[in-house]
């Protein structure tokens, strides 16, 4: 049966309710129930006439996931692996803080791109995320914590801009219906050229995280192959534009990989080509993914000697917080553990996914 969640109220009102006199107030009524407090099943929206959702539970599922295993961190960091029913399971992360609660949502099943650091891109791609399974994945995290969800980062599994009608469907249903704030809400993207330049365009101030992970093209054309297409300086110029069209500060997302990533040139390259742009640096030392490449964590002198240099050149920086490695849920970690498509992958941790 086909799930409501994806569908705005109006198309609730059109798809579930056509014909009834009192459609636009009872799909208000089942939109709240389902975006705003969560519900699971029909029998829960007491308010609704029971003949009403007796007929709808014959016609229509009210989320479309499924559970597949839940990892919660001694920190508090909660995963989940889900899937739709056709075995290709994928992964959503919740990480509370005394400050507020985040996620970290997937918008892919597998990833295209290949960054050779990345279990989730060594992996393999298999499809995307429809905007409902998305946002199922936002409600299915928010059922497992007290506080509400109030910032959304869309750097779980998958390239973003690589399904933007979906993303974008997502992201203005999350505003629209969920109730979140734009300015709460972030994609991160490889630099998808096209992508990143439609996105300024639409006009809305959602956060936008470049991943550069190295300023100069030969390492990071190694490091990924999306760098063969689109050089580091036309990504870093199309954040510039996205920056200047929407007002919002970028994040350039710099993963430290010792002895590549992390030396004292990269560092004041970096900071040469950021300079006068609105953007925070955000440093992550490698979490370590079984590749063929060794890659190594860096030294803690060389991850406070690269911060130096940019804060030195005036370069805000900051460094991520690691949460949920007991359950594989930092960056680059997301691989999956499953029986479907994807258990042929090489690269499988325990349950991964990527962080906010």
């Amino acid at each position: 049966m086909p799930s409501l969640v994806g569908l705005t109220t109006a198309e609730i009102a059109q798809a579930a309710l056509a014909g009834r006199d009192d459609a636009r107030w009872r799909a208000k009524q089942i939109a709240h129930w389902i975006y705003r407090k969560g519900a699971t099943d029909f029998s829960a929206m007491l308010d609704l006439p029971a003949a009403l959702r007796h007929e709808l539970a014959g016609r229509f599922r009210v989320q479309p996931l499924a559970v597949a295993d839940h990892r919660v961190s001694r920190d508090g960091t909660q995963k989940l692996l889900v899937h739709s029913g056709d075995g290709e399971v994928f992964e959503a992360v919740v990480f509370p803080t005394r400050e507020r609660v985040s996620c970290c949502l997937s918008s892919q099943v597998g990833c295209p791109m290949g960054c050779r650091f990345c279990a989730t891109g060594l992996g393999g791609y298999d499809r995307d995320l429809t905007a409902g399974e998305i946002v199922a994945e936002y409600l299915a995290l928010q059922r497992l914590v007290d506080r509400r969800i109030s910032h959304v980062v869309f750097m779980g599994m998958g390239e973003p801009l690589l399904n933007y009608g979906n993303v974008l469907r997502a992201i203005r249903l999350l505003h629209d219906e969920v109730g979140l704030s734009y300015r709460h809400i972030t994609v991160s993207t490889v630099g998808i050229l096209p992508g990143m330049v439609r996105l300024a365009e639409e006009g809305l101030p959602i956060h936008l995280a470049l991943s550069l992970h190295s300023p100069f093209d030969e390492i990071r054309g190694k490091l990924m192959p999306v760098n063969q297409k689109w050089k580091v300086s036309e990504v870093l110029s199309a954040l510039r534009r996205y920056v200047a069209a929407t007002g919002r500060k970028a994040t350039v997302e710099y993963l430290l990989l010792d002895g590549i990533t992390d030396t004292p040139e990269q560092a004041e390259e970096l900071a040469r080509l950021v300079r006068g742009m609105p953007c925070v640096v955000n440093l992550i030392p490698f979490n370590h993914v079984d590749t063929e490449q060794g890659f190594a964590r860096p030294k803690r002198e060389a991850v406070r000697e690269f911060r130096r240099r940019l804060e030195a050149a005036g370069v805000n920086v900051t460094q991520r917080v690691e949460r949920g490695h007991d359950i594989a849920a930092a960056c680059g970690q997301l691989a999956g553990r499953h029986t479907g498509r994807l258990a042929r992958r090489r690269f499988r941790s325990e349950l991964p996914v990527s962080p906010s």
